[in-house]
């Protein structure tokens, strides 16, 4: 069984059991999360898809903990100025384990 959720602005694939990375939030490891906003369950016989989401439809996620994405290079240069900077940037994510999909 497979839900599509929408978080954060990205609609996402999920099955129980799995693991995804989500925008950072800061909660406590072991806390759970419930997304209400189900767009589709499919994976039975039938798919189930909402207008906009499914009614009564949940997923329940629990927090794992913290992780970084991969380092983004910056680099900026301006011609003839003999000015170069260069920076970079690890996002911080919040990984989860689904738990739970009801319908």
């Amino acid at each position: 069984m497979y839900a599509i959720i929408a978080d954060g602005g990205r609609q996402l694939k999920v099955e129980k059991g799995q693991e995804i990375d989500l925008a950072y939030r800061d909660v406590a490891k072991g806390e759970k999360l419930t997304f209400d906003r189900v767009l589709a369950i499919g994976g039975t016989d039938d798919v189930k898809l909402g207008s906009p989401t499914v009614e009564g439809a949940s997923v329940v996620a629990e927090i794992v903990g913290t992780t970084q994405g991969e380092k983004i290079s910056v680099q900026k240069m301006r011609r003839r100025k003999n000015s170069r900077r260069r920076t970079g940037h690890r996002a911080m994510f919040t990984r989860v384990k689904i738990a739970e999909i009801s319908c």
